[in-house]
């Protein structure tokens, strides 16, 4: 199932530069680790520093790429 998932999201994910710019699609792409981020806390796991600020650092990188 994991592969299979995999699979569609690079599907996805190459239609949406097809019909959007590549700067957007990739920031937004990349925003996935940060979803991954706040899962792994509201299911109680420790973050360390580096984690939130990465997460943070990422969060901001995804949102000025976008603008």
């Amino acid at each position: 199932m994991s592969g299979v998932a995999m699979g569609l999201s690079w599907l996805c994910f190459y239609k949406a530069i097809q019909i959007s710019d590549v700067s957007r699609v990739s920031a937004i792409d990349k925003s996935s680790l940060v979803l991954t981020i706040l899962f792994a806390m509201f299911l109680g796991k420790a973050m360390s520093a580096k984690v939130v600020i990465g997460g943070l650092l990422i969060t901001a990188g995804t949102l000025f790429m976008m603008l």
